[in-house]
């Protein structure tokens, strides 16, 4: 029995520490290895988000149902359909939107599961700034037993501050790490930062 115990607890470190560096070899190899891929879906959005504000998502796993938050000056419309609904494209018409960039969008999203899209609004140095935020769910982070984990890109227009570890800071003079959905991110590139989360928004 507990020669049973000592293989079911060495048998999770192994697993944990597996994680971690899988986790980590990931993190700096998805990136550079999808990098066109992303960066289109990420010029993309923003293409389309400057004709009329939007997000764009996936609400399941088999990326079968898509979710869209239009925005407009007074509110905000929330609507799901199966991805090739006619009522999708119904919608998009009705409210003005770019049918066609944003089903190449959804086409290009569903290519490399990104399960969401957004436009995030930040403040640096009292200026407002704007970036792009895209969530990933690849299967290369599943882990097992372990809650489902998602790859988080953040675009930004302007280069970035970064401490000695990579971590992603609010100001070149000023230490303190800056937090999106209460996560540290980390640098790819001067306007790039991931970060691995249990949330995907």
């Amino acid at each position: 029995m507990q020669n049973n115990r000592n293989y079911i607890l060495l048998l999770c470190l192994v697993l944990l520490f597996g994680s971690c560096v899988s986790r980590k070899v990931f993190s700096t190899n998805y990136y550079h290895e999808n990098e066109k891929t992303l960066t289109g879906i990420e010029q993309s959005f923003k293409t389309l988000y400057a004709q009329k504000p939007f997000s764009l998502g996936f609400s399941d796993l088999s990326f079968n149902y898509i979710s869209i938050e239009i925005i407009t000056d007074s509110i905000k419309y929330i609507y799901e359909f199966q991805i090739n609904e006619p009522r999708f494209q119904d919608t998009l018409h009705k409210y003005n939107l770019p049918a066609d960039g944003i089903t190449n969008l959804v086409n290009q999203m569903r290519s490399i599961h990104c399960l969401w899209i957004n436009n995030l609004d930040f403040y640096t140095n009292n200026q407002k700034r704007s970036l792009v935020f895209m969530s990933i769910h690849p299967l290369a982070i599943h882990i097992p037993f372990a809650p489902e984990k998602y790859y988080i890109l953040t675009f930004y227009s302007q280069p970035q501050y970064f401490d000695s570890e990579g971590r992603l800071l609010e100001r070149r003079r000023l230490k303190k790490l800056r937090k999106i959905n209460d996560e540290v991110f980390r640098r790819i590139n001067d306007k790039v930062c991931y970060t691995i989360s249990e949330r995907f928004r």
